[in-house]
This record gives C-alpha cells, structure tokens and sequence, in this order.
C-alpha cells in the first residue's frame, strides 16, 4: 500500500482523525522484526523457552503463566528477539487472509522467553508510543484490513515485514493512547466476562437439557411406573413393561447400500440435487441418491464417538446418498425414528468403540449394544416430549447466542471507535471503565 488512493480505501478513519492525532507508518514509531528462531533445541545453543505462534494467537496477553516450549537459540538471536514488556508481537501468516496479524501484548518481563518463528516482534520505539495502545489497534478488524489486502499466498497466506511496517497507524498523544488502552482493558474485560457467563448458561441448559432427554429414554415419562433390574451395567433399572434388547434386533442395518464417493467423482458431479452424508450430517450435494425414505444414521467412525462434538445420530429423510462413514438403520417394526434417533443420541460407546487414532463402531459391537424399548405408544408420547423440550431448549439457546453475538460485535465496535478517535475517551470514562472491574 503506497498511493494516496489505497491508504483511503483500506484505511479510511485516517481521514477523519481528531486534530491532535497523527496518522503514520508503523515503522516511523515501532521496529518490527520477524523471528528466524525455530522449535529446535540445538547442542551448543543457549537454552531458550520460545513464545509461538499459538502462543500468541490464542491470548491476547503474554504472561509468564503461559507454558512456553523449551528450545535453544544463538546468543545473536537471544539479544535480538529477547521479548520486553510492551512489546507487541503478531501473527504474520495464517490459513484465511481475514484471519492475519493476530497480536498479543508482552504484559510482563519474561526473561529467557524469545520471539518464534512465524510471529512479528512490534516494539515502540519512543517513549511516547504504548505497547498496550498498538495491540488494542491490531485488535480492530478495520485496522488489520490494510494486513488483509497485503497477505499473499494459495493455501497459506503470508505478510511481508514491509506489509507490517508500512501499515498506517493512529497515534494519539501519549497520554490519550494510555487511557484508551486502560479503559479497554477493562472495559473488554467486562464484556468478555458477560459472554463467558453467557457460555456457562448454554452449557447449564445443554447438561439439563440432556439429562431430560435421557430420562425420558430410559425411564419414560411416568415417574411411578414399576421398575426391575437389568443385568446390563449401564441399564441398572428400567421400567418393568420395556424390553432390553439388542439394537440389531429391533433395527436393521441398511449399511450393505452405502457407496463413498471421492471428492474428485463428487467434484465432476453437475445438477448436485441431493444431501451426499457423512459421519455427522450432509458434507456436499450429488447428482444420484442410494435411499429414499426416512432413515436413521449413526457415525461408524472419527473422534466424535467419543468427543460428541458433532451429532452422532440424526433422521435422513428423502432422497439421498451416504458414504461409508455412517450406519443406515431402520426399524424392523413399528417404531418412531425420533424416539430412535434420541436413544442412539444419548447412549456411551465407549466400552465398544475400537481403535485410539481413529475411533471406529463397527456394526457389529453396535449390533450387539444393549438398549430398552417401550411399546410404540410411549415412543410416540416421548417422540412428542423431546420435540417439545428440544423446542424450548434451541429458543432459549438462540436467545443467549443472540445475546453472545451482539455483546462480540459491541467489543469489535467499542476497540474500532476508541483507537481511531470515533470515541473520545477522558480520565472520568478510563477510571469509571476501572472501577466497574474493580467492583466485579
């Protein structure tokens, strides 16, 4: 970015400034320099601890808390890339070029820690430039635009050191670059705590949402019904009327229809007119389909059988295709599939799924796995329940992220306006932004 011209498009708050502020290259107020210091520990290189990529990328402030690698560098290096309090250091590659110049600030002296490889070293070359006040900048997705635009790269982007020194920068006087820096350190803080306290209350509502659900499945919906005790370990009682059996024996496997398809066949497909599943849901479109109907999947294989980040059972309904990623099930006889879906949902494989590098159920440990059925009718009154519960669970939800979405945009908002000047912020704003930390 060279001409007046780019410098508008990429960075227009540099045109509407408040007067007392300078708009003007990093490098005019900061030495920038990328690390060459690796992973690798070398004989008779100095012992160093190295702060990485990750490191950075995922805190926004170094700390000595941090669990820095253990590496060796040269003694040139340890002088050169020796991080200091204030220092700003940046990511400067990334997989998506929206997703560049990520910065952390250097809260801390941290002796022995040095700058790796694949981060910018940012360090304020005047007394009357703060550390704190340029990390906040590179906290501005608009600011980081000008990184954007200048990223090169395929798979992997990349930022050459001109691209981070010739980025332009705000720069209020010294004084006011504290205050914004103090008044969103805490003001952030806040807004990080509401939304982490957000995130506690869909996590509340999914473990009382589950264990809704799974009582429901196993124990029904009558709380006084009879029980009887089972020989199953993880079927210690269940009501006295439902019968504990295989899934095989009340399921049929469909899995003998499945056929994959690469990526390069399902590439050269044109009309894409049907859901092409896999282990957790629909991954593409195709141009055929194998089934037609209602079916319920199940993942055979991925770390999602044991981490359940991702659904393990759901419906499959119309005309689709699946993969070999997924059992194909289907009752044997009358039986509700969301009722099914729900108890294959909730269920621990644990025991029965093989293999640590890449989990796998086969079909026939999941043939063999032990679940109770009621008569169809309750499967229909707790089919009818869940969808109820699962209702009222997704609008509560959407309520809260609804609420998380609109405190991150405030955030987003709040850093752009206080480091471009858009918000003004005085002694009164930074010391009543402080004692709102102070008081939680």
């Amino acid at each position: 970015m060279t001409s007046i011209e780019d410098t508008k498009a990429l960075a227009p708050w540099t045109e509407v400034l408040p007067s007392d502020w300078l708009a003007t290259r990093l490098d005019a107020v900061a030495d920038v320099l990328f690390s060459n210091v690796d992973k690798h520990t070398i004989e008779g290189e100095v012992p160093v601890r190295l702060c990485n990529y990750v490191d950075v990328y995922k805190n926004e402030r170094i700390t000595s808390r941090l669990d820095f690698m253990e590496a060796s560098a040269e003694p040139r290096e340890i002088k050169k890339f020796q991080i200091k309090r204030g220092d700003v250091l940046a990511t400067k590659d990334s997989e998506e070029a929206d997703d560049i110049a990520i910065a952390a600030l250097v809260a801390e002296d941290l002796p022995g820690v040095i700058c790796g490889y694949h981060l910018a070293l940012i360090r304020p070359r005047f007394p009357t430039v703060s550390g704190p006040f340029l990390a906040w900048l590179h906290s501005s997705k608009s600011f980081r635009a000008q990184y954007e635009a200048n990223a090169v790269g395929v798979t992997r982007f990349g930022l050459s050191q001109y691209s981070f020194r010739a980025a332009r920068v705000p720069l209020p006087p010294f004084h006011e670059q504290q205050r914004i820096a103090a008044y969103l350190d805490a003001s952030c803080a806040a807004i990080d705590a509401a939304v982490s306290a957000k995130r506690r209350q869909i996590e509340t509502l999914e473990a009382l949402h589950d264990t809704i659900i799974h009582g429901a499945i196993t124990l029904g919906l009558n709380p006084g019904v009879e029980m009887q005790k089972t020989d199953v370990e993880w079927l210690s009682t269940v009501p006295k009327h439902w019968r504990v059996v295989r899934v095989k024996d009340v399921l049929e496997f469909q899995n003998t229809i499945r056929v994959p398809l690469s990526a390069a066949e399902r590439g050269l497909m044109t009309t894409k007119t049907y859901n092409y599943y896999g282990a957790s849901g629909v991954i593409d479109k195709v141009d055929d389909y194998l089934f037609d109907g209602t079916y319920i999947l199940i993942a055979e294989d991925g770390a999602n059988l044991l981490t359940r980040s991702k659904p393990l059972a759901f419906l499959a309904s119309g005309k689709f295709w699946v993969n070999n990623h997924a059992h194909i099930l289907k009752p044997r006889w009358r039986g509700d599939n969301t009722f099914f879906v729900s108890l294959l949902e909730a269920q621990d494989y644990s025991l029965f799924v093989t293999g640590a590098a890449q989990p796998k159920l086969t079909m026939e440990n999941l043939g063999r796995y032990k679940i109770v059925v009621p008569p169809l009718a309750e499967q229909q009154a707790i089919a009818v329940f869940i969808h109820k519960k699962n209702t009222e669970f997704n609008t509560l939800s959407s309520q809260i992220e609804r609420q998380i979405s609109t405190l991150t945009a405030y955030r987003k908002s709040l850093i752009h306006e206080c480091v471009t000047g858009q918000r003004r912020i005085t002694e009164a704003d930074a010391a009543r932004a402080n004692r709102g930390r102070e008081a939680k």
